[in-house]
């Protein structure tokens, strides 16, 4: 692994959740997530709006089962951070559902803390 590329951490339950994903999906964002690490930006990721511009981006992907979504924060030096897999149920629009950017709005919060430890950790060795 290059020196330069950052580490992936998933938080809460969202290494699950890809995985109950179709393989096609989750090949697209691992890719997606790949290119992240690498400091890239994959052409369909998208600030995730209603985070400041907090770094917060997702990625969408279709496929014959429904609409999925994997969004994940590059703001941190530390790590790309995955904080959410889900498939988007809802019918009316495309805005992301409240209760998904509730989750989403959680996990940047834990995220964060990782982020901060993760650093602390870095100057105490």
């Amino acid at each position: 692994m290059p020196s330069n590329e950052k580490p992936l951490e998933w938080i809460g339950s969202s290494h699950k959740d890809l995985m109950t994903l179709p393989a096609d999906v989750r090949r697209f964002f691992g890719f997606a997530l790949s290119l992240a690490q690498a400091g890239d930006r994959h052409d369909a990721a998208k600030v995730l709006k209603g985070f400041g511009g907090a770094g917060v981006l997702e990625v969408v992907e279709d496929d014959v089962g429904g609409t999925y979504r994997a969004v994940y924060t590059v703001k941190f030096a530390q790590a790309v951070f995955v904080l959410h897999c889900f498939q988007k149920k809802s019918k009316r629009g495309i805005a992301t559902p409240k209760e998904e950017m509730d989750i989403i709005h959680a996990r940047l919060k834990v995220a964060e803390a990782f982020a901060k430890e993760l650093r602390n950790e870095k100057t105490t060795h």
